[in-house]
């Protein structure tokens, strides 16, 4: 079943340590199979009050991957630069395909 990770990074605090986060990230989320499916861009909001800021949705193959992602050895000091270089906030989903969703 496919995940998706979703953060909205509402304010950069320190823009160094997200420029070096976005020179490592890439590489570790297609290690563990993911892809980014979102990274920034207009959010126009329809319906409700929610406002993301800084839109970025990744996608594996499972929770599980996503998991092993976040967690990994690999991705830990990147996770570091982006908890203390930004404000934000992070959600994992999971969902089974089905008739209404396409899986290219």
């Amino acid at each position: 079943m496919a995940a998706y990770c979703f953060f909205d990074v509402r304010k950069i605090t320190d823009p160094a340590k997200i420029e070096q986060y976005k020179l490592g990230v890439l590489a570790t989320v297609k290690q563990y199979g993911g892809r980014y499916l979102v990274l920034g861009g207009q959010c126009d909001c329809v319906e409700g009050s929610w406002q993301p800021v800084n839109p970025v949705l990744i996608r594996f193959p499972s929770l599980e991957q996503a998991y092993k992602w976040y967690n990994s050895e690999e991705y830990k000091e990147l996770k570091a630069l982006r908890l203390t270089g930004s404000n934000g906030d992070a959600v994992f989903m999971e969902s089974e395909p089905s008739k209404f969703v396409s899986e290219d």
